[in-house]
């Protein structure tokens, strides 16, 4: 199967983080607000304007997101600590070698 490493990636995370993987709604979400409001106030305003009503609407977003599930783990995500069956694949060479 082609490119079957890159599809199975997606479970070398934590479990916690797998809900958060799979959608792209919170950035679908706040560029749809961006995108209603600029095309309401065509030619309101120059670049700069836009760029900065942008900014707010998406600061505004971002007060309403929630805290990423297990974002105690992110510290392990950034080392590349990699899972396997939602173990930290340490844990799993260490319980291989006792």
């Amino acid at each position: 199967m082609k490119d079957k490493a890159e599809m199975l990636a997606f479970y070398d995370y934590p479990a916690e983080h797998w809900v958060h993987i799979r959608t792209t709604n919170p950035i679908e979400s706040m560029f749809a607000t961006v995108r209603l409001r600029t095309s309401k106030t065509k030619n309101c305003g120059n670049r700069k304007t836009t760029l900065m009503m942008a900014y707010k609407l998406m600061r505004s977003a971002e007060t309403k997101w929630r805290r990423l599930r297990g974002f105690a783990l992110l510290a392990d995500v950034v080392k590349d600590v990699r899972f396997i069956n939602v173990v930290k694949e340490m844990e799993t060479h260490q319980q291989a070698t006792a």
